[in-house]
């Protein structure tokens, strides 16, 4: 959805909740209330990418929508920082119908909150669209690095340097076999190929950033996904 309508959307929504509607009409189902924290068990609709952004603004409703789950995203203790690292409001990602390897990362609570959205609305229809099967494995290459971006002097902070983002190498089906992003994502025409740009274009359903292959050499190997407050989906 363009920038545009969804501020259309929103002002519709503002002004439904506004308006003097009779009494059995003046409330808004809590999915389609944009004042009501999002609730990540529902399906996903146009109001979902701006809820998840005030996840980032009140992360004591993200925290507390991520207790819904009986496992799955332990909290992590604060952590300050001297140098432009620090670690707030965390939990650690260890997977929910999926195995993670190396197992669990450390992720902000909005990049949590967009990861259940992904694996269940994303990744897994990709999947079962373009290779006939679910993804049950994950392999990752972590979430938190203090550093800046692209390891430059005098760039800013990396999102990693929060724990805001995370990079995927890899999955693994049903049926044992792996799509690895560095080997499949250049044979264009495969379903392994098919199925790397469906998760890559469903990730930017839910992530603020989603960079892959074709957006530098830097990520041939991985698909980024961050929360970092700014849109771009390469």
């Amino acid at each position: 959805m363009s920038v545009r309508r969804l501020g259309r959307c929103l002002v519709l929504a503002l002004l439904l909740c506004l308006l003097p509607w009779p009494a059995p009409l003046r409330y808004l189902p809590p999915a389609y209330d944009p004042l009501a924290p999002l609730d990540l068990a529902v399906e996903p609709n146009f109001l979902t990418r701006f809820k998840l952004g005030r996840f980032g603004r009140e992360p004591a409703w993200c925290l507390r929508r991520l207790r819904t789950f009986d496992a799955g995203f332990p909290r992590v203790e604060d952590r300050p920082s001297a140098v432009g690292c620090p670690i707030r409001d965390a939990v650690r990602v260890t997977g929910t119908e999926v195995r993670l390897s190396p197992s669990g990362f450390v992720a902000t609570c909005p990049l949590a909150a967009a990861w259940v959205l992904f694996e269940r609305e994303a990744l897994q229809p990709a999947a079962r669209a373009t290779l006939g099967q679910a993804v049950v494995g994950v392999r990752h290459l972590g979430s938190f690095a203090c550093r800046n971006l692209y390891g430059r002097v005098g760039a800013r902070r990396s999102e990693h340097a929060t724990a805001n983002a995370v990079d995927l190498a890899g999955f693994v089906l049903a049926n044992g076999r792996s799509v690895e992003v560095v080997r499949d994502w250049p044979r264009v025409g495969s379903a392994e190929a098919a199925f790397l740009r469906s998760v890559h274009a469903g990730a930017c359903r839910f992530f603020d950033v989603v960079l892959g292959p074709d957006h530098n050499a830097a990520h041939r190997d991985h698909l980024h996904l961050d929360m970092g407050g700014h849109r771009a989906c390469r």
